[in-house]
């Protein structure tokens, strides 16, 4: 069994200045992605380790926005999963992600809206923006780091996480300017506070016995003065979904903090 290790050494395959260059030049918003980045036999622990889909562990969003699967509750993690978080919210990388955003960022070791993910076929996310302020601390969602977990996936199943430049004549998503494929071990850390429309509204189509897992910690930072005050995502309708008043009302109810949880299984 892997234990914590405060030196697991996470593999950032560049130095901090160019990753942080390559963070400043990244569009539609900024973005660095990292192959490799756990350890190998801490990766494959991980994905050995990942819970069934099928398992009661997880719980269950399922709505015309969003189909998949998520548990936040450490209580649950394996040994290792439980042990990547406590790197992944080290003091060691939350200086280096506040160097790379030159933002002073605070881990959310709560994991509220982190933690795992799963996706088995027919799962989407449609593209969306993450909350704004911390429903609890009130702090402003900074930053999210993604690691794919899913080993041999199939890059014709979907699954890519798409990057979309904001239309600003209508603040919903534009051009979609990047795809990232779920390459196992693979991790994606975007800043979320710069109309960082993001998703995979395709549907998973991989087969039955696999999932698309993935692991994903957040952090925050003080808010501006004019921060956005939503406490939950803001999903924008798929081009079948458009003009749907059903849809836009759905949108609405989930954005709210008050109306959300009696939307996320309809």
């Amino acid at each position: 069994m892997l234990v914590y290790n405060k030196n697991m050494n996470l593999n950032f395959n560049k130095t901090i200045f160019e990753l942080k260059k390559q963070w400043e030049e990244s569009e539609p918003f900024h973005h660095i992605v990292i192959d490799n980045f756990l350890p190998e036999d801490i990766a494959n622990q991980v994905a050995e380790e990942f819970p069934d889909a099928d398992s009661d562990f997880w719980y269950e969003y399922s709505n015309p926005l969003e189909i998949k699967k998520a548990c936040s509750d450490w209580n649950k993690f394996s040994p290792t999963i439980y042990s990547v978080f406590m790197e992944l919210f080290s003091k060691y990388l939350t200086e280096k992600l506040s160097f790379i955003s030159s933002t002073i960022l605070t881990a959310d070791v709560g994991l509220h809206g982190g933690g795992l993910h799963c996706h088995k076929s027919g799962g989407k996310l449609n593209t969306h923006l993450d909350y704004s302020l911390h429903p609890k601390i009130h702090k402003q969602r900074k930053l999210n780091i993604i690691i794919y977990v899913t080993k041999n996936w199939d890059t014709n199943w979907n699954g890519a996480l798409g990057l979309w430049q904001n239309n600003p004549e209508t603040d919903q998503p534009g051009k979609l300017f990047h795809k990232i494929d779920c390459v196992f071990n693979r991790a994606i850390i975007f800043d979320t506070t710069q109309m960082s429309w993001h998703g995979l509204p395709d549907p998973v189509t991989c087969p039955d016995n696999v999932s698309r897992n993935s692991l994903a910690a957040y952090y925050l930072c003080d808010p501006p003065k004019e921060v956005d005050t939503r406490g939950k995502a803001l999903y924008a309708p798929n081009e079948e979904q458009k003009g749907d008043k059903d849809i836009l009302e759905l949108i609405e109810k989930r954005a709210n903090i008050n109306s959300f949880s009696n939307v996320y299984k309809v």
